[in-house]
């Protein structure tokens, strides 16, 4: 197994920065995912580990060893691409062996290699047959079959399963994460899919315009975000972020006359609350608000909610007997408070 360093990795083209002083480390045997929006630059970095591309400052450590200026078939990495990238006019098994024998592999081994890996991902009755003959999640498995053969202890994913419904990518994660788990792999993937990153992850690293945010195991960056960016990436509705008004103690929400007041709070911070931290309350004490609309989703129900300027989407069961227009009442815990730095985005803490 090999760690992955990168120290302060920058990538420029003209006055374009696709990378600014990037740095963490990836532990050997680990499952780091890359995720971001598009353009993010999180394929450019998974591209300079690989060797694909030349950084423009910084460093790139595997296994101890400087890398940053080696060719990618020095590094003992391999790699499976977005698009398969699979011979069409070559079988399964040579498309699985064709790295092997490239690099002058025996043919023994090179078979070896290859009942081991297809017995692995249950490729040993499409052996023979050719690309346009598999399914996508068949194609997929090849890929994950070349790269796995090579025996590299690193391997990169580039949004591997971008190409596959939903039925499919769900199925693939678990395949992808038992693989990784059980040939102790140091993985290092990328996908803009904070499904995948969630349940996939040991460790998320958070890009935004090049820049690293948040570097935290997927629960930490869920309930601690580091700023409003993560705040807003990360769940499934996002996190509510509410401006905030002068009030007696500190703040409260903005238009609501004083209700949900946020004691030691400030007009220059926003407020932050996830959707299933809010609930429906017959308490006086609530805050008082109407329901302007409503999503059912099946196993949840979503209502938006009006409180003064705010809009505050709640996650209900799916049995919610509310309706739009309904008036209610809502509360949450004072510890699922969470608030912001307008103007930097930072996260300052828990609210009072």
């Amino acid at each position: 197994m090999k760690s992955i360093r990168v120290e302060h990795l920058s990538k420029h083209w003209g006055e374009v920065r696709a990378l600014d002083d990037v740095s963490f480390e990836v532990p050997e045997g680990s499952l780091t995912v890359l995720l971001g929006p598009s353009g993010c630059g999180k394929s450019t970095l998974l591209r300079l580990v690989a060797g694909l591309d030349r950084a423009t400052s910084g460093r790139i450590v595997i296994d101890g060893v400087d890398v940053t200026r080696l060719a990618p078939h020095q590094r003992r990495v391999s790699m499976v691409f977005q698009f398969y990238a699979l011979f069409p006019h070559m079988t399964v098994a040579e498309n699985i062996t064709f790295g092997l024998k490239i690099r002058k592999v025996d043919a023994r081994t090179r078979k070896q290699r290859l009942e081991r890996v297809a017995t692995l991902l249950g490729l040993g009755a499409l052996l023979d047959r050719r690309p346009s003959q598999l399914s996508g999640g068949q194609q997929q498995r090849v890929a994950m079959g070349r790269a796995v053969i090579a025996e590299a202890p690193v391997c990169l994913m580039d949004e591997p399963m971008s190409n596959l419904d939903a039925k499919l990518r769900n199925e693939m994660r678990a395949e992808i994460l038992a693989l990784q788990r059980k040939l102790r792999m140091t993985m290092l993937y990328v996908t803009h899919d904070q499904v995948e990153a969630m349940s996939m992850a040991d460790q998320v690293v958070l890009l935004d315009a090049g820049r690293v945010h948040q570097i935290a195991a997927p629960e930490t960056m869920y309930s601690r975000p580091a700023g409003l960016f993560a705040a807003r990436f990360i769940g499934v509705p996002a996190m509510n972020l509410v401006a905030l008004e002068a009030h007696a103690d500190g703040a409260a929400i903005a238009g609501s006359q004083g209700a949900g007041a946020i004691r030691g709070a400030s007009p220059a911070q926003l407020a932050g609350i996830r959707a299933e931290d809010i609930r429906v309350t017959d308490d006086a004490s609530g805050i008082a608000a109407s329901i302007v609309g409503r999503e059912y989703l099946g196993a949840d129900t979503i209502l938006r909610c009006r409180v003064g300027d705010a809009e505050l989407l709640v996650r209900m069961g799916r049995d919610c007997p509310a309706s739009v227009g309904d008036a209610v009442r809502l509360a949450w815990p004072a510890h699922a408070l969470h608030l912001f730095d307008r103007d930097s985005g930072q996260r300052i803490g828990a609210a009072a």
